[in-house]
C-alpha cells in the first residue's frame, strides 16, 4: 500500500546538502529537469522522480484523484503486468515506494549503484507506456477507499483532524484530504486518471533526481537514452500562491468517539514560498523551537511538566508548501482540567514570547537541536534525494539547503518576539475542542418491570 506523506516539515530541510558532495544540474530539451547529488560513501544510489501535482490541483469534485494515479503508476504499463513493476525492482534487490502530498507526487528506487539503467528505465516506461486499465483502476478504487475507512473513517483522531483542517485552511486547496471526501472518491472514473496522466505526467512538469555512488558522467548519456524522445507535453497554469490573508478567528467543536478531549490551534502564516522576506521562516522556525523543541522547551517544562495541566501538548511550524504556511499547537489536557484552561495556558505562552524575547540559552539550545538533526540527516542518500527534489518542485533554489544553518544563526531573540506579535494573532487562530461523545442514558425500566421469559 502506498504511503501518504500528508506533510514534509522541517526535518527534510534538516538533511542539509553538504557543502563537500558535488550537486549537478542540466535539462533536456524536453524540459525535463535533473539533479545529481555525488555520495560516494556508499554503493548504493536513490532515483526519485517528482511532478509538481499534488491534491491542491484537484478540481473541488474530484478530490483523491492525485493519490489514486499514484496507486495506477504500479498497475501496469503496455510491457509491464499490473504489479510487475515493483517485483522487477525486488528482483534485482532494490525498494521502491510513492507519496502524494498536496504540493507534489514523487515516486522513488533504491539499488545498489549499479542498477542505475535498470531504475531510468522502468521509471521512463511508466512515463510513455501507462496503461490505466478499467477494470483494474476500479479495483484499485476500493483498495484506496478501503484506506481511507482505516485511517480516517474509523480513526475519530484522523477524523477530526480532517474536519479542522477543512475549517482553518478555507478556499484553498489545503482544505480537502489528500485521499479526497469519502463521496467525491467513490465516484472517480478511469477518464479522469487518464486526463491527469496527460496534463501533469510529462517531463516538462517533472524533475528527475538522481543521489548517491554516481557521477554526473555517468547520468547524463543514460538520462538522454531513457529520457529525451518522450514529448514535452503542456501543464495546465499553476498560479503563483500567496500568503493568504487572516480570514478571522474561528472556532468549532466536534464530538466524536475519541476516548480523551483534545485541543488543535493553528495559525496561518508565511511559508518559505510566500513570504515577502524569507527571514520569517527561519524565524518561525526558531520559535516553534523555543515552545516545542525537546525536553527543555517552554511548553513541555511549563504545561506537562509544570503545572501538570497536559497529558501531552506541542507546537510545530510547517513552513515547506506551496501556499501558506501554518503554525500549530495539539494537546492533550490532563484529568480535571478543561479544554478552555489549556487553551488559556498556550495562549498565555504565546502572550509571554510577545512581551519577551526569549533568552540567549534558549536561542542557543533550539539552534544546536537543528544542527544536530541536520548531522544526523546527512547519512542518509534518501533523505538527500527528497531534499534536493521537495524544494525544486516548491520553485525553490536547491541551495538554499547549505545556507539554512548559516540564516538560522542570523535570527536574533529579538526576531522570535517580533514574529509571535506579529503572526500568532487572533485573526489568524482556528481552534478546535475535539470531545469524546456523550454517552446515552440508560433506558429507564418501569416500575416492577419483570425480566422477559427465555
Amino acid at each position: 500500500m502506498r504511503i501518504l506523506v500528508v506533510a514534509l516539515v522541517l526535518g527534510m530541510l534538516s538533511s542539509l546538502a553538504r557543502a563537500d558532495l558535488p550537486t549537478h544540474e542540466f535539462s533536456l530539451d524536453n524540459g525535463l529537469r535533473v539533479l545529481v547529488r555525488e555520495d560516494h560513501r556508499a554503493p548504493v544510489i536513490t532515483v526519485m522522480i517528482w511532478f509538481k501535482a499534488g491534491s491542491i490541483d484537484e478540481a473541488p469534485h474530484e478530490t483523491g484523484l492525485a493519490h489514486l494515479l499514484e496507486h495506477m503508476m504500479f498497475k501496469g504499463t503496455k510491457h509491464l503486468g499490473p504489479g510487475e513493476y515493483s517485483r522487477i525492482v525486488a528482483r534485482f534487490g532494490g525498494s521502491d515506494n510513492a507519496f502524494t502530498s498536496y504540493d507534489y507526487t514523487a515516486y522513488f528506487q533504491q539499488y545498489e549503484s549499479s542498477r542505475l539503467p535498470l531504475a531510468l528505465e522502468l521509471e521512463a516506461e511508466r512515463l510513455k507506456n501507462l496503461e490505466i486499465d478499467d477494470q483494474e483502476f476500479h479495483r484499485e478504487l476500493q483498495v484506496v477507499m478501503e484506506e481511507r475507512r482505516q485511517r480516517t473513517d474509523d480513526n475519530p483522531n484522523a477524523l477530526a483532524w480532517e474536519k479542522f483542517q477543512a475549517v482553518a485552511r478555507p478556499g484553498t486547496g489545503y482544505a480537502h484530504p489528500i485521499i479526497g471526501w469519502r463521496d467525491l472518491l467513490a465516484q472517480l472514473q478511469p477518464e479522469q486518471a487518464r486526463s491527469w496522466f496527460q496534463r501533469y505526467y510529462v517531463p516538462s512538469n517533472a524533475t528527475l533526481v538522481i543521489a548517491g555512488d554516481v557521477t554526473e558522467e555517468q547520468v547524463r548519456p543514460l538520462v538522454q537514452r531513457f529520457f529525451a524522445k518522450l514529448p514535452a507535453g503542456e501543464t495546465p497554469p499553476r498560479p503563483k500562491l500567496s500568503l493568504e490573508p487572516p480570514a478571522g478567528e474561528r472556532r468549532l467543536s466536534l464530538r466524536l468517539p475519541v476516548k480523551v478531549p483534545a485541543l488543535y490551534m493553528t495559525y496561518n502564516v508565511p511559508s518559505l514560498t510566500t513570504a515577502e522576506d524569507k527571514k520569517a521562516f527561519y524565524t518561525l522556525t526558531m520559535l516553534a523551537g523555543v515552545l516545542d523543541g525537546g525536553l527543555s522547551a517552554r511548553i513541555e517544562t511549563e504545561l506537562v511538566r509544570g503545572q501538570r495541566l497536559a497529558a501531552g501538548a506541542g507546537a510545530g511550524y510547517s513552513g515547506l508548501q506551496r501556499g501558506s504556511g501554518t503554525f500549530t499547537f495539539t494537546a492533550t489536557p490532563n484529568p480535571e482540567v478543561t479544554l478552555e484552561q489549556l487553551e488559556q495556558a498556550l495562549l498565555d505562552q504565546i502572550r509571554a514570547l510577545a512581551e519577551t524575547p526569549p533568552s540567549a540559552r534558549e536561542m542557543e539550545r533550539v539552534r544546536a537541536s537543528v544542527t544536530a538533526s541536520q548531522v544526523y540527516q546527512r547519512d542518509s542518500v534518501m533523505g538527500q534525494a527528497m531534499e534536493l527534489g521537495m524544494l525544486s518542485t516548491l520553485g525553490l533554489d536547491w541551495r538554499l539547503a547549505g545556507e539554512f544553518e548559516a540564516n538560522l544563526a542570523k535570527v536574533t531573540a529579538e526576531d522570535v518576539r517580533d514574529a509571535a506579535r506579529r503572526w500568532l494573532v487572533d485573526e489568524r487562530r482556528t481552534t478546535a475542542f475535539v470531545l469524546p461523545e456523550k454517552e446515552l442514558p440508560e433506558k429507564a425500566q418501569p416500575e416492577n418491570a419483570q425480566p422477559e421469559e427465555q
